[in-house]
């Protein structure tokens, strides 16, 4: 696509007049008092005291959000909806610049994250045209921090929901630290458009923003007898388990000095000694919680300091978390000090005394574990090596449920390092990642370790058919989700070390072994023929191929594109009958990696052929 669309002298213009209009009259800088006191009329309280809000957004515009400015930041693949927003921005800017001088704002400043290094300062601007939507600057502003005297880049969010639906869009302006939502009431846009902003101004301070959950976990060390501190790091897309992980306890003993802490749930930034700053004070969390299974994240919704919308709440005041029947992404920002579980008979407190982790020299080690939930020929847990654990970022995989989308039951869902909100080329986001931890390992060893945990299932089978003309899917053999008390159980024991590997079909190894405890049952050769297991390895090769392919065209390094094509040598051996697209890397190699190419399954079970 033609940069032609894009008018960066247009947009330097925007910024300077937008600027001294946030001084205007018709803006009221406010405080949290004055925040909470305006937004709580608009809600409905609950019989244990919380406040639901709802919204007519409930979720976020990602097919309407823009990046506007130089080739650096533009989006690399435009959908249709991207460029016509892109080609109208002009006339969208200057109708902003009216409402900024027209509508009445109110304005509240906060602080991001709270550390020596990076602490951005947060500038909320929302229209209160239609006065109930003063919720959106109280509930984002009760995530993140009181301001400091800490220096850290200004950032800018303007939020304008009046604009009429029809023309609801996200724009943001990274090059100038400002972004823009209009039309949509949706609490998420104002919340990732700062956390974006701040990825994106740590990637060029020598850091790398991550959409992982970090926290510190202590165990008792199985040969050594002894207690070990771990920073982990919980990578996964939404409904992954990403919040779920981050604050489970693991059936850890406290009575031997086990413990979890809770840092972040969502947006840390690494940096080159290993620690991760933290972002929010508090966090923005899906409600879809069972007490048995997120006590801790139940504990904090059902505290009165809970800060819900778009969540089922009957006519007598009980909040149903459960029920979806009104929305499907049910949110609520929920204070980190109320997360909590039982222990004889208390609530105790799980979260960190800091939203950081430090240095990795002040621990025992650290974790990079990758969450994805697939149902067919994938372990629930994986050891991978360092340049294993740099694919797992680059792949970000995951696949739709039979559940949640029939239609793409099974399919494959990559994004890179499972993050959406990446501003640039995703190559040279994985090419960073690259280097932080390649670097993490040359000083440090073994302990920087790489996980992949499923928290899907195993052996499933869906059957494709045409019918009428429209390929259909029907459910043939349906799985189990892996239980929760083993899940928890995989992960203790890896802490712990008391797990064992042996090299497996993904090329990876594979658990067979959970704290002396066979998982013989999970043998995914008990599950599948030798056909079908060579089925899945094609269909898995095949789209990371592709999605390889995509991604090297974005800056990906030779050595990463390299153990992408080492990791291929899992798929049988079927030799393609055209080659697909070509591309160089800078040594000038050239790779070739079939894409988009169909695939005839012959009769015979288990033989695939190039078509």
């Amino acid at each position: 696509m033609s940069n032609s669309m894009y008018q960066e002298e247009l947009y330097k213009d925007f910024y300077g007049q937008l600027m001294p209009l946030l001084n205007g009259k018709n803006i009221q800088t406010v405080d949290m008092r004055y925040l909470e006191k305006a937004a709580r009329p608009f809600a409905r309280k609950s019989d244990s005291g919380s406040h639901v809000w709802s919204s007519k957004f409930s979720s976020r515009l990602a097919e309407k959000t823009v990046y506007l400015g130089s080739s650096k930041i533009q989006l690399p693949r435009l959908a249709e909806s991207h460029i016509k927003i892109i080609k109208e921005a002009p006339d969208q800017l200057k109708k902003i610049l009216h409402l900024v001088k027209t509508l009445p704002f109110v304005h509240i400043r906060r602080q991001m994250g709270d550390n020596k290094h990076f602490n951005p300062v947060c500038n909320f601007y929302i229209s209160t045209a239609d006065p109930k939507n003063v919720r959106l600057a109280y509930m984002w502003a009760s995530t993140m921090f009181d301001p400091s005297a800490r220096p850290g880049p200004e950032f800018t969010m303007i939020h304008i929901p009046e604009e009429h639906m029809l023309r609801a869009q996200i724009l943001a302006l990274p090059e100038y630290n400002l972004n823009i939502a209009l039309g949509s009431d949706y609490l998420g846009e104002d919340k990732k458009g700062f956390l974006r902003q701040a990825m994106y101004k740590a990637d060029e301070l020598s850091m790398l923003g991550l959409h992982a959950g970090t926290k510190m976990v202590t165990v008792r060390d199985a040969r050594e007898n002894r207690l070990k501190k771990y920073g982990v790091f919980l990578f996964g897309m939404s409904a992954t388990g990403k919040s779920t992980w981050s604050c489970h306890q693991l059936g850890l003993d406290e009575r031997r000095g086990e413990e979890t802490k809770v840092c972040q749930d969502d947006i840390v930034f690494l940096r080159e000694d290993g620690s991760a700053l933290g972002s929010e004070n508090n966090f923005y969390v899906k409600t879809d919680v069972r007490e048995d299974q997120q006590e801790a994240m139940y504990q904090a919704l059902i505290h009165p300091s809970a800060l819900i919308e778009n969540v089922m709440l009957t006519a007598d005041g009980k909040v149903e978390f459960l029920d979806e029947s009104l929305c499907g992404n049910g949110r609520a920002v929920v204070f980190r000090k109320q997360l909590q579980v039982k222990r004889d008979g208390r609530l105790i407190g799980i979260s960190a005394d800091s939203v950081n982790l430090p240095p990795l020299e002040e621990m025992d080690g650290m974790i990079f574990a990758f969450i994805t939930r697939r149902n067919t020929i994938m372990p629930f847990a994986q050891r991978l090596t360092p340049e294993q654990g740099v694919l797992a970022y680059l792949w970000g995989e995951s696949s739709h449920s039979y559940a949640s989308n029939p239609e793409k039951a099974g399919e494959s869902v990559r994004i890179v390092g499972t993050d959406p909100f990446i501003v640039g080329q995703r190559g040279v986001k994985v090419n960073k990642f690259h280097d932080i931890i390649m670097k993490l390992v040359d000083r440090f060893g073994d302990k920087v370790r790489f996980m992949m945990y499923n928290t899907g299932g195993m052996g499933e089978i869906i059957e494709t058919t045409q019918e009428n003309g429209k390929m259909v899917k029907r459910m043939v053999r349906k799985t189990e989700r892996v239980p929760l008390d083993l899940m928890a159980a995989i992960q203790r024991g890896d802490l712990r070390g008391t797990n064992t590997y042996e090299p497996g079909i993904l090329g990876t190894e594979s658990i067979v072994r959970v704290e002396g405890r066979s998982l013989e049952q999970y043998d995914v050769n008990k599950m599948y023929s030798p056909g079908q297991i060579e089925e899945y390895l094609t269909d898995l090769v095949r789209g990371r191929r592709a999605y390889t392919e995509i991604i090297a065209a974005e800056g990906l390094r030779p050595e990463i594109i390299r153990a992408a094509e080492k990791s291929f040598e899992i798929m049988p051996k079927v030799k393609p009958v055209i080659a697909g697209q070509h591309f160089k890397d800078a040594a000038q190699k050239t790779a070739v990696f079939p894409v988009e190419q169909s695939v005839k399954r012959e009769k015979r079970p288990g033989v695939w052929r190039w078509r």
